[in-house]
């Protein structure tokens, strides 16, 4: 089997084996609550982040209300998530930004998101996808990071370079999808101690199949 052929084929069983995935796993309504909520997840689970957002998006609305908050009162709140003081900085400084320089808007661009605050590329990818359906790159995490390297599509530790050979073997339509499968199978089978090889549907074409029993 040719390579092209076997990436197309793990893709095609990760979507049989995922038919639900559609995007990420964080509750938000709105591009800005989809930055803030991604700014939070860095290090924590979406379910804790959630959680907090579920009262955080209730008391701010706008990135004005985020760049006018105090910031005591904000790191109080996301406090759960774990590195709260720097998530609140980010996420006050941010939303000055937004207010200054783009409208209070988002914005739709990898150059223009990676301007704010505590968004790298991961996070861009994230919110310029899900929100907006606009496929700049793909978001790699550590999910993405450990199953790239295990299913052979690369062989580099740096995200960025994660990225750019994901970018080369799949064609961009296929990123969004991809990034959501990768994630949902890091979760469920792939997962980082002791993956489960035995009940991975694509083991046969895995060179790091049972290297892990």
């Amino acid at each position: 089997m040719k390579e092209n052929e076997r990436v197309q084929e793990i893709l095609n069983l990760l979507r049989k084996r995922y038919p639900d995935v559609e995007g990420t796993a964080l509750n938000y309504s709105t591009p800005l609550e989809l930055l803030v909520a991604t700014i939070l997840s860095a290090q924590c689970t979406d379910e804790r982040v959630n959680e907090v957002t579920r009262v955080l998006f209730h008391k701010y609305k706008t990135a004005k209300n985020y760049a006018e908050a105090d910031l005591e009162e904000l790191e109080e709140i996301i406090k759960p998530t774990g590195f709260y003081r720097n998530k609140a900085k980010f996420i006050k400084e941010s939303a000055k930004t937004l207010v200054e320089d783009f409208n209070a808007e988002v914005p739709r661009s990898i150059e223009q998101l990676t301007k704010l605050h505590g968004v790298a590329r991961k996070t861009a990818n994230i919110v310029l996808s899900n929100a907006f359906g606009i496929n700049e790159g793909i978001a790699v995490d550590t999910h993405i990071m450990r199953l790239s390297k295990r299913l052979g599509f690369t062989q580099e530790e740096d995200r960025a370079k994660i990225e750019k050979d994901l970018m080369s073997i799949f064609p961009k339509t296929q990123w969004f999808e991809l990034t959501n499968l990768l994630i949902a199978h890091g979760r469920n089978i792939c997962v980082a101690r002791k993956p489960k090889c035995g009940e991975c549907l694509v083991n046969n074409l895995c060179p790091s199949a049972f290297t892990f029993d």
